[in-house]
């Protein structure tokens, strides 16, 4: 609810979040919000770990029965490891839009050999990749140096930035109070290096934020969705 009053109108799952169950969850959540069949953009992600690109046909009623009454507006390859070629994945995705199943084709943390590779593919089909999800963040900035970004402009490509406040780094709230880390699980109190990293970046971003009456997050995002224009979007978690 909070999201959709702040207008919010896309919303993004994936086939391996629960096992489908966050599809489900997505769905009704919209459902008891009154948001009605394309009032909103969904966007999920096939799993292609030990899959053939025939998978995507074989599981694509099971998306569209869990997502159910909405819609598969992007449908995307979750990562670049798969049984099949981006090749084979495209020309499967293809099928699904021209048979009306999907609305568009994207992928996931794809390096930016592979995404152009999906790129061509796609335009044999007379469509075009959409989008390529990948991490980006004020505190990751990879993309501007292995070709994803530039090859995304280039292309036309939206860049989907997952992890955009780095798992809440970037909020300043673990640099107010530290032993909030060691109330993570283990594996995610690792973070308590990037933290100390960090530290000269949130202040940056504490004194701005201070400036414009707004939050160290605010700021963060902000950068991150209008420094390049319109090539790159943020999914806040």
């Amino acid at each position: 609810g909070a999201a959709l009053a702040g207008g919010i109108n896309w919303f993004d799952t994936a086939e391996i979040y629960g096992g489908g169950q966050a599809e489900e969850v997505l769905a009704a959540a919209l459902l008891s919000n009154g948001v009605a069949p394309g009032q909103v953009t969904v966007a999920t992600k096939w799993f292609p770990l030990f899959r053939t690109a025939a998978s995507l046909k074989r599981t694509i009623d099971e998306r569209r029965r869990r997502l159910q009454p909405f819609g598969i507006d992007l449908h995307q390859v979750h990562m670049p490891i798969s049984l099949s070629s981006p090749e084979a994945q495209m020309a499967a995705m293809a099928d699904l839009k021209e048979a009306g199943l999907i609305c568009a084709v994207g992928v996931s943390n794809f390096p930016a050999a592979w995404m152009e590779r999906a790129h061509r593919a796609l335009n044999k089909r007379g469509l075009s990749l959409a989008t390529n999800q990948v991490k980006y963040s004020l505190l990751d900035r990879r993309i501007e140096r292995n070709g994803v970004l530039e090859s995304a402009r280039k292309l036309g490509i939206t860049l989907i930035a997952w992890s955009p406040l780095e798992q809440g780094i970037l909020t300043g709230r673990y640099h107010r109070d530290p032993s909030l880390i060691n109330t993570l699980p283990v594996a995610r109190r690792r973070l308590a290096l990037a933290v100390r990293r960090s530290a000269p970046l949130v202040v940056a971003l504490q004194q701005i934020a201070a400036e414009h009456a707004a939050t160290p997050a605010q700021i963060a995002l902000s950068w991150l969705i209008h420094f390049h224009g319109e090539t790159i979007v943020a999914i806040p978690g």
